[in-house]
């Protein structure tokens, strides 16, 4: 997301924003481009931000060379005449500022609001994707089922290009697939896609929302005003729900992705076949054959349902069945997302650093029968009683690192007392490389020693990318 690419020219019928005062909050990736485009459209640009460091001043001193005041060290109290508040999505929404705007009667948007409003009237519709987990990696899969349509596409929003550089820059689409956060949908009212998808739903950044329910209706948001298709996972009933207190434009369907046999309406998996018997004539009877499991890379469970959900989004835009099945062959996964990274001695080592919570590491659990698990790291205030009952019988041995180890090793002790547990009481860089050695002592050929930590990295590591490239680098030595 690079603040450098919007346009800085005022195009025509932009004079909603001349002269008004717009006070955003935040810098980073999402304020600097939000500021500069309010600025080039004729606002009196304030920023606030919470943070006084070296980059914050860097970026500070880049706005006020435009014109732009900045305020830093105090990202609470509101500016005078404020008119309008434009708000990077991490912003809880109990803020002091934003308690100060609703009581002044000041709108609130996110910098996914504002791109929203600036788009042109033969804009690219949007296909937006949220979910708890799988979000970025169905957007990837949907954008490379559009371009084997031949449609001029790209990843947008919490991956690939911002939505502001996408909605303003001079390449133009067709469509946009775009991955919304629970932030980003919180503060964005007047969001009207095209169709979505919600993958699945779990407890995740309750701390933001206050609650469960607030967490999931802002994920809901994501539905509303919909066209052609509200897409919802058969497998978690919440994304159901959503679909139905949702408020679509009339004709919309509700369109469901399932692991088993589809029902009309749905698509799903019959005998190792991605079909679809939503986007068919006659749904009761017939079924259009979309791709193989093999196409998707990797085959686990939770991966097969992204790759329907995208094939769901990309039907409901009129894409035809080949170009599922292409453009998921042509799809490759992010690192770190259950990657295989080599064979030693008969058992397979597996990266998916990337499931930092609950949820996305029981996904994993699910697609190996027989694992050595290495889990742990900052908890982020989750339990794992659930996650370890469920994936009990899967377990050969598990290695346990990080932080708020002792509560992964408690459920263990509860629910799979009979599993041998290897405590690593360090939590420096170099436990990695013990770890994967002790998990090689455990695991026997034909096991997988996955890396699912369940939680994130950062008492360990500066991100789930340098926790997965440790993973990656110790197996590399098991191999000399």
């Amino acid at each position: 997301m690079g603040s450098g690419q919007v346009t800085s020219s005022v195009p025509e019928g932009s004079s909603e924003f001349q002269g008004k005062h717009v006070t955003v909050a935040g810098l980073g990736v999402s304020g600097v481009p939000a500021a500069k485009v309010l600025h080039a459209r004729g606002a009196i640009v304030t920023v606030v931000n919470d943070g006084d460091d070296a980059r914050a001043r860097e970026q500070a001193a880049e706005l006020e060379a435009l014109g732009i005041t900045v305020r830093l060290g105090d990202g609470a109290t509101l500016p005078e005449g404020t008119e309008l508040i434009v708000t990077a999505p991490g912003w809880k929404p109990d803020k002091p500022l934003f308690e100060a705007a609703r009581a002044a009667g000041v709108d609130i948007w996110g910098d996914v609001e504002l791109a929203w409003r600036l788009r042109g009237p033969d804009a690219a519709p949007w296909l937006a994707v949220t979910g708890t987990n799988g979000k970025t990696t169905t957007v990837q899969m949907l954008a490379s089922i559009l371009t084997a349509a031949g449609l001029r596409t790209a990843a947008v929003g919490n991956v690939g290009v911002s939505v502001l550089d996408a909605v303003l820059g001079d390449q133009e689409y067709d469509v946009l697939a775009v991955e919304l956060s629970s932030y980003q949908l919180h503060w964005a009212p007047s969001l009207r896609p095209h169709s979505a998808a919600v993958l699945n739903l779990a407890p995740d950044h309750l701390d933001w929302h206050g609650s469960m329910e607030a967490y999931a209706a802002d994920k809901g948001r994501i539905y509303e005003g919909n066209r052609v298709a509200c897409v919802y996972n058969v497998a978690d009933k919440a994304t159901e729900d959503l679909v139905r207190e949702a408020d679509v434009e009339e004709g919309c369907r509700a369109i469901g992705f399932t692991l088993g046999t589809p029902g009309p309406s749905q698509l799903g998996v019959v005998d190792g076949i991605l079909v679809d018997r939503a986007f068919v004539e006659n749904r009761q009877k017939n079924a259009q054959e979309l791709a193989e499991v093999t196409d998707v890379n990797p085959p686990a469970p939770h991966n097969i349902a992204n790759a329907l959900a995208a094939a769901a989004l990309a039907r409901a835009f009129g894409v035809p069945a080949a170009a599922v099945r292409d453009g998921l062959r042509n799809f490759t996964p992010d690192a770190h997302r259950i990657a295989h990274v080599a064979d030693v001695d008969g058992v397979a080592y597996v990266d998916d650093s990337k499931a930092t919570n609950t949820h996305a590491a029981e996904a994993s659990l699910a697609a190996y029968e027989s694992i050595v698990w290495i889990a742990g790291g900052l908890a982020k205030g989750a339990t794992f009683d659930e996650l370890v009952a469920k994936s009990a019988k899967r377990l050969r041995g598990a290695v346990l690192i990080g932080r708020d180890r002792a509560l992964i090793r408690e459920a263990l002790a509860r629910h799979a007392p009979e599993v041998p547990v290897v405590d690593l009481d360090r939590t420096d860089t170099g436990a990695m490389l013990a770890a994967v050695q002790e998990a090689r002592r455990l695991a026997a050929a034909g096991d997988t020693v996955l890396l699912a930590p369940a939680c994130a990295s950062m008492d360990m590591f500066a991100n789930y990318n340098k926790r997965g490239d440790a993973f990656a680098e110790a197996v590399r030595e098991l191999g000399v």
